[in-house]
């Protein structure tokens, strides 16, 4: 009879392994570690993963429950992947089954093991493909081919910056240094990320076509559970060479990978926002160099941290300065001062007027607004009431085709009010344009043309947001109007015209990332005008960015496509602020049904422990202090070394455990939000 005493994580709070007794009569051979188990916790049985097996046990034998299942049908997770976890672990401050856990497919997870053996079935059934020729390989241009050459021809651990204006091919470089990979490597696997679902379609497409000799793989949320575990398992098994995915899928089990590609690397997306707080950038910049591979960072508009490390060498970085469709080129960008062109219903003269000339000639434009709805608020003005949420400290945004006011926060949703509820005024007012208004002004402007409007509220249903996609690449569109669903990675042909609406709100917000975020947010949107070559007769590519700060150094660095200088600049500022990436930082946050009582646990955990070369900042409520009825706070603490701050952290935690608090609190490593 084989037996022994499994260590096992979980997916729990708690930051501890637990022990387990294993025995079958009807095998020889030991579990492995990186298998699966099946366990009893508490009144539940949920699954674990093996990180241990041995003879011995320091908790008493009366006290140890048995194992139910081992999932013994799948290969054990391999020692490559459990360091993974464990390096995000233990640098995000988390319990190992917590990061281990939930990058699996939720079905690996269930008390059964239908859904698994059922897609193991399934993959076994389809052929096998090994074909990695790849098909219709355009020819490349000088830049073009000597990016691809160089990511597909290196070996070993070397992070590249692939810095790319809009339009310059940088998608047709990576899979032109993945045909190379997989051409010199036949077991060879390779991990794309993008930051959002709705980049996928598109890419997938490519890739399929590129290499439809070989099995591609797609990872993220908008996938069935039946699905994620069969491509899942085809990249576990190493049958799936190519894996598309959004940030989850830096946690495959991938255990031939030999490139990582992250698509618009600086895009926030990227960082997890909920539960474990990690970065899937810089996770899969780890695990490159764990595995001594090559990395690519693409982007037209590189986050400053990885700029940083492309200035002072530690990244390669190589340059697409031109577009790569010949004849295709970038915009030209023109500030409309609104204090001298007055807007009517959100537009300018010059806006419209251009937006007619497009209409004319038969070609698209697009209106970029990163606000939906139809408006932010609505208020009484007799009396000054506006909607506030009751349960959060925002307003309530007005959706007028719904007829409903709806939290974009808490989701609350209330009727329209038919007259104020202070002094009973009929006579409500709307304030401020989101994408629904701007869309019913635009249709009494312009009756005749083909709008489509495209944002979260929009393409709800699944599916729905390729429909739109797809629509606008077929011509069938004459003004797209869109938030930043829009803004990156869509090649719309026919698009020679965008107009941006207020952007300026972005100048002048608390957080220090705001204007690095603005910056790259108008490039991106900008540089959806203009991709395909200009025909005779053809609208040179045009975009309008609304403002009423013409003069501000960050919209003539957009006019004149100057990332450089501009990166170069705010490196300098955040240099001489002390801030990221010159400085090291982690939040704590904290939430209660009042915000004294989570201001005074943030005071306590910042007088429990102190380190000289650690900075703790005092606790303040957050910017959204209020989310459905829970206040909130944080603490931010700010190190110049990352080692230090690291073993502060853990020491830290440890008295943060032992502190008896009913608020509800969470550690953040390296924020974004502040």
């Amino acid at each position: 009879m084989a037996q022994c005493i499994l260590k096992i994580a979980l997916d729990t709070p708690l930051n501890a392994l637990f022990d387990y007794r294993w025995h079958d009569d009807t095998q020889d051979e030991l579990p492995q570690v990186g298998q699966l188990a099946l366990v009893p916790f508490g009144r539940r049985e949920i699954t674990g993963l093996i990180v241990g097996v041995s003879d011995s046990s320091d908790v008493p034998e009366e006290k140890m429950k048995q194992v139910l299942v081992v999932r013994s049908q799948l290969a054990p997770l391999l020692p490559q992947w459990l360091a993974l976890a464990g390096f995000a672990a233990d640098y995000y401050q988390r319990p190992l089954g917590e990061v281990a856990l939930p990058g699996l497919p939720k079905n690996l997870r269930v008390s059964t093991t239908v859904a698994l053996d059922r897609a193991i079935k399934k993959l076994a059934k389809l052929p096998e493909a090994h074909d990695a020729r790849p098909h219709n390989m355009p020819r490349l241009n000088a830049s073009q081919q000597e990016a691809a050459d160089a990511i597909g021809g290196v070996q070993g651990f070397k992070p590249t910056l692939l810095y790319g204006v809009t339009g310059s091919g940088k998608t047709e470089v990576y899979l032109q240094s993945c045909a190379q990979v997989l051409a010199r490597d036949d077991d060879a696997q390779i991990l794309i990320l993008v930051p959002e679902i709705n980049l996928t379609p598109q890419l997938e497409g490519n890739i399929r076509a590129r290499f439809p000799g070989i099995m591609l793989a797609t990872l993220h949320s908008s996938l069935s559970e039946g699905e994620r575990m069969l491509h899942w398992l085809a990249a576990h098994q190493g049958r799936a060479r190519i894996v598309l995915g959004t940030r989850l899928a830096v946690l495959a089990s991938l255990p031939r990978l030999k490139l990582i590609v992250i698509d618009e690397e600086h895009d926030p997306s990227y960082k997890q926002q909920e539960g474990l707080r990690y970065s899937a950038r810089d996770l899969a910049v780890w695990r490159a160099w764990q595995l001594q591979i090559p990395i690519v960072l693409g982007s037209a508009t590189p986050s400053l941290e990885s700029w940083h490390h492309a200035q002072s060498g530690r990244y390669r970085k190589l340059e697409l300065r031109e577009r790569a469709v010949k004849n295709a080129v970038l915009p030209r960008v023109t500030l409309v001062d609104m204090e001298r062109d007055k807007p009517v219903d959100g537009l300018t003269a010059h806006l419209i007027a251009a937006l007619k000339l497009r209409m004319e000639r038969g070609e698209q434009s697009l209106l970029f607004l990163n606000r939906r709805g139809y408006s932010p608020v609505i208020c009484c003005e007799s009396c000054g009431w506006i909607s506030n949420c009751t349960r959060c400290t925002s307003f309530m945004v007005l959706h007028k085709p719904e007829h409903r006011l709806r939290c974009h926060h808490c989701s609350l949703e209330l009727r329209i009010p038919r007259h104020c509820p202070t002094c009973g005024n009929v006579d409500l007012q709307p304030l401020g344009r989101g994408t629904q208004r701007v869309e019913e002004g635009l249709q009494q402007l312009f009756p005749e043309a083909r709008i489509l409007r495209i944002d979260a509220d929009s393409t709800r249903r699944k599916g729905s947001a390729q429909e739109a996609f797809d629509s606008v690449h077929r011509g069938e569109v004459d003004i797209l109007i869109g938030t930043q669903m829009v803004a990156k990675g869509h090649d719309f042909k026919k698009l020679t015209l965008v107009g941006i609406l207020n952007p300026d709100t972005a100048l002048f917000s608390q957080d220090y990332r705001a204007s690095e975020r603005l910056f790259a947010q108008l490039m991106q949107v900008a540089g959806r005008a203009g991709r395909a070559a200009r025909t005779e007769g053809g609208s040179a590519s045009e975009v309008l960015i609304q403002t009423r700060y013409a003069r501000h150094p960050l919209y003539d660095a957009v006019v004149n496509h100057d990332y450089d200088h501009f990166a170069t600049a705010l490196l300098e500022e955040r240099a001489q602020a002390a801030l990221p990436p010159y400085l090291f930082q982690a939040l704590l946050r904290a939430e209660a049904p009042e915000l004294a009582t989570a201001i005074a646990f943030l005071q306590a955990a910042k007088d429990s422990l102190a380190h000289p070369a650690i900075t703790i900042n005092d606790p303040i409520p957050m910017s959204m202090t209020r989310v459905h009825n829970v206040d909130r706070a944080q603490l931010l603490l700010e190190s110049a070394s990352r080692p230090a701050l690291q073993a502060f952290l853990k020491e830290w935690l440890a008295a943060l455990r032992a502190m008896k608090s009913r608020v509800k609190w969470s550690l953040e490593v390296d924020p974004l939000d502040i």
